[in-house]
This record gives structure tokens, sequence and C-alpha cells, in this order.
């Protein structure tokens, strides 16, 4: 079992960096950065063996429009250098993965701009390549967004890992539902000629992921070499059907998500054929501890 780190904003606010909306997690990184390089130490620490740099809030979405296109370049390699810095000094073999974000915002399929993100996806592709092991866009929400990610880093020269965020508002068993409301079979079709090295699911409730693993697995079962499967939960507490957004405002934090109830869901998981575990928003290192725990290789 491969372990990934878990909520890096949340924990950034956690130990006491500098946090809060709209800015997010991009605030640490612009006024301390220091504390993220904790934060990927905590996590390494506690049993990751892949850290993802933190990206995630540099969009004009959390900094603005002046800030992205004035000082997107600087952050990202900020980013990446403070996780590959965090990687190469551990004692075991730790992986950065450059995480790409939704660039309109987590949750909000319908904001999508085609022609717009392919501009704003070439920057994290180009300060990002030098420090990274691999890229892997975070809580993509539709096909179409899927695919504008995958076609941009198609020839980045590193693998290329898709986790997806599920509508978990009001699921239907069995039948696993992209925030757009498009199906996930659906999105599996479309990527039949771009086959990601992994995908996964993140940015979601926990209930809602095991019937998508499942389905990822069954739908590549008769390929030579499938996508491996993964799964980063959140904590979050269950939104509503007219929810607009993941990080309008910060949002309390579910208290029976608890490490051993985490662990108890990430054995489901690897049942149905996961073999990638970490955790989203309100999932820490004390998590990842009892993970490694339950999946000690």
């Amino acid at each position: 079992m491969i372990i990934l780190d878990g909520g890096l904003g949340r924990q950034l606010k956690a130990m006491g960096a500098p946090f809060r909306q709209p800015e997010w997690s991009a605030l640490a990184l612009m006024e301390s950065p220091d504390f993220v390089r904790v934060v990927h130490n905590d996590f390494i620490a506690a049993g990751a063996d892949i850290i993802t740099t933190n990206s995630y809030a540099i969009v004009p979405f959390h900094i603005g429009e002046a800030a992205f296109w004035g000082r997107a370049g600087e952050l990202l390699e900020l980013a990446g250098q403070l996780a590959r810095s965090a990687a190469d000094a551990s004692p075991s073999k730790v992986r950065v993965a450059g995480g790409v974000p939704p660039m309109f915002g987590s949750y909000e399929p319908h904001k999508f701009d085609l022609h717009v993100a392919r501009d704003m996806l070439s920057l994290f592709r180009h300060h990002l390549t030098l420090y990274v092991d691999f890229f892997m866009a975070e809580t993509q929400s539709s096909i179409v967004e899927a695919q504008c990610f995958l076609d941009a880093f198609a020839s980045c020269g590193k693998p290329v890992w898709l986790s997806l965020t599920l509508e978990d508002t009001d699921p239907v068993a069995g039948q696993p539902i992209l925030r757009s409301g498009e199906p996930l079979s659906e999105l599996l079709l479309a990527l039949s000629a771009n086959v990601p090295a992994a995908i996964l699911f993140n940015c979601s409730q926990p209930e809602v992921m095991d019937d998508a693993v499942r389905m990822v697995v069954a739908y590549f079962a008769d390929q030579a070499n499938p996508p491996q499967v993964g799964v980063l939960a959140n904590a979050f507490p269950l939104m509503e059907k007219n929810y607009k957004g993941a990080n309008e405002t910060l949002h309390s934090l579910r208290e029976d998500i608890t490490p051993q109830a985490y662990a108890d869901f990430a054995v489901q998981w690897a049942a149905s054929g996961a073999g990638m575990i970490g955790g989203c928003c309100g999932i820490t290192p004390d998590h990842l501890k009892l993970l490694k725990a339950y999946f000690p290789n």
C-alpha cells in the first residue's frame, strides 16, 4: 500500500500558520513558508510515501487575478522547492506529487473555461516540472475539466495522475457521479484514448469512495497495465444540495472521522482494489500513522 499525505491546508491552520479565506493554504506560502516545510515533514514522519506540493490555492479564486498572473510562477516554484527539499531530506524514499487544483474553484464545474484553463495549466506545468516526480490533478469535477488537464500534461515527460471529486450529498449506491452530475462511467469511457497512470478520488466523504474504487478496478480489469487506484477522502460535514463551493467559508470537520474510523474505511477500499490511500481536508498525520500501522508495506 502506498500512503499519500493528508489535508495540507487544514494542517497548516491547526499548527497556527497564517490561514484565512480566500487565500487558504496559499497564505502560508506567501507569508510564512517555513510552516509549509514543517507540514511536509510531519506527513513524512507519519508515514507518507508521497507528499503533494502546496499549490492547491495558487489560483485566482483564492489569491485574486492580479496576484495569480503576477506571482503564480514564483509561488509555484516555492511550493515545488519546499516539497522537494522535504522529500530529499527524508531517510526513506518519498516522492513529490505536483498538485494541480481545479482552476476556477472547488466543486464548481459550471465555471470551467477551457481556453483560460489551458493558459493557467501551462504555468503549473512550466514551474513545477523541475521539482516533482509526477503531476496529480486534484478535485476534478467534470469530464471536460479532467480531459483538459490530461491534454495539457500529456507530453510533460512525467507520469500523470487524475483525482476526481464525487457527488456525496445524495449518492446512488453503485452509481458514482462526478460533482458535475456526469456518471463516473462516462468519464472512464472518455479516457479510453488517454488513460492516466493513476485514478484517485479525493475531497468527498468516505462513504461514497468504495463504489468508485470498485467501478474503476472493474473497468480496467482486462487491461495489461491498468491505472493505479487511490482514495483521499475528506472529513467535511455533508453539504446541502444547493451548495456552491468547497472554499467559500471555513467549514467545521466531522468529529466521527477519527483515525480509527478512517482506517476502517481504508481497509474496505483496499479490499476493493485501492493501492494508494491518503487524505484530503481534515485528514491529519495521526490518521496517516494508523494507516501506516494497518498497511506497513
